[in-house]
């Protein structure tokens, strides 16, 4: 089953970022049926926070001058984004001010309003060039109870060409379905890659440790062939629904590199990938295929998991 039509939250900054993430999910929220959502969370006011002061006297009335000061910014910053989806076409069902750490409340908004999707701008450089490591989308990829879409560098405009990414698990399924989805609502190309790893084999001669190039030979042999029943697999399946596929692309490497790379060459305007996340703040997925994924694509990237993963 897809996610959709489903209510989409948009978190915004303000940011140019942001201004593609929004006209990106006004566009998703029209061709899906679904219900859009704006939110901006502006942190605490706090002694350390920039531009407080503290003086004899003037601490209390000066946290609430710099709070209503922000409170105001928020609220032309949120109007702003309101008009850009109007202008995209879109109409938003509520917007929401949220105050503490950005991350969490992005995530708290979601899982409280049932969301099944959020959608979130990235200062990302793509390539293999940077980690983003600490980043608001980085952290809500990795905790969002529900899939979540990272845009950057450009907005996901149709038609486009989407890749989906799958390596035969129940997210991936649940991926195929979602971007099967996606492809029909918005007339897009929908390509499908598996990527099949093998480890580098190694043995210890009497002059050092160096590779074993038949035992090697063999493994690729056989991680290819179980990758192509993957793919066929799944391509089978997408098929039986009545969606149409561009293009089944089998590859053999590492598979964050492979699809990064595959989606640079195809000039794909989405990646599409299942996650086996384990709900708000329980793992950080670190060095998973689609955490690196969001981390280093040049393009937006769709982090699909199963709503019901949530802590309990």
């Amino acid at each position: 089953m897809s996610i959709f039509p489903t209510k989409i939250l948009l978190a915004t900054d303000g940011s140019e970022e942001a201004a593609l993430a929004a006209q990106t999910a006004a566009d998703l929220a029209n061709k899906t049926n679904s219900e859009l959502h704006i939110i901006h969370v502006r942190p605490r006011i706090t002694p350390h926070y920039p531009g407080y002061y503290i003086g004899p006297g003037v601490v209390e009335d000066a946290e609430e001058k710099e709070r209503k000061h922000l409170d105001q910014e928020v609220q032309r910053l949120l109007e702003t984004q309101v008009d850009q989806v109007r202008a995209a076409g879109s109409s938003t069902a509520q917007t929401h001010l949220r105050i503490g750490r950005v991350d969490e409340e992005i995530i708290a908004a979601a899982e409280e309003l049932g969301a099944g999707l959020i959608v979130v701008g990235s200062r990302g450089q793509g390539g293999m060039r940077r980690t983003l490591m600490g980043s608001v989308s980085d952290s809500v990829v990795r905790h969002a109870h529900c899939p979540v879409m990272v845009v950057r560098e450009e907005a996901v405009v149709s038609p486009m060409r989407i890749l989906l990414a799958t390596d035969g698990s129940e997210e991936a399924n649940l991926a195929a379905s979602t971007a099967a989805d996606l492809a029909k609502s918005t007339n897009a190309e929908l390509h499908v890659v598996c990527v099949g790893h093998v480890p580098t084999i190694l043995y210890e001669s009497p002059e050092a440790v160096v590779p074993d190039p038949d035992l090697q030979s063999t493994m690729e042999e056989d991680a290819e062939e179980v990758t192509n029943t993957k793919l066929n697999e799944q391509v089978q399946m997408i098929r039986e629904t009545g969606r149409e596929i561009t293009e089944a692309h089998a590859r053999i490497g590492r598979p964050d590199a492979e699809i990064v790379g595959l989606a640079q060459r195809l000039g794909a305007g989405l990646i599409v990938v299942g996650s086996r996340g384990l709900g708000p703040l329980r793992s950080a997925l670190m060095g998973s295929v689609s955490d690196s994924v969001v981390r280093h694509a040049h393009c937006p990237v769709m982090v699909v998991r199963h709503v019901e993963e949530r802590a309990t």
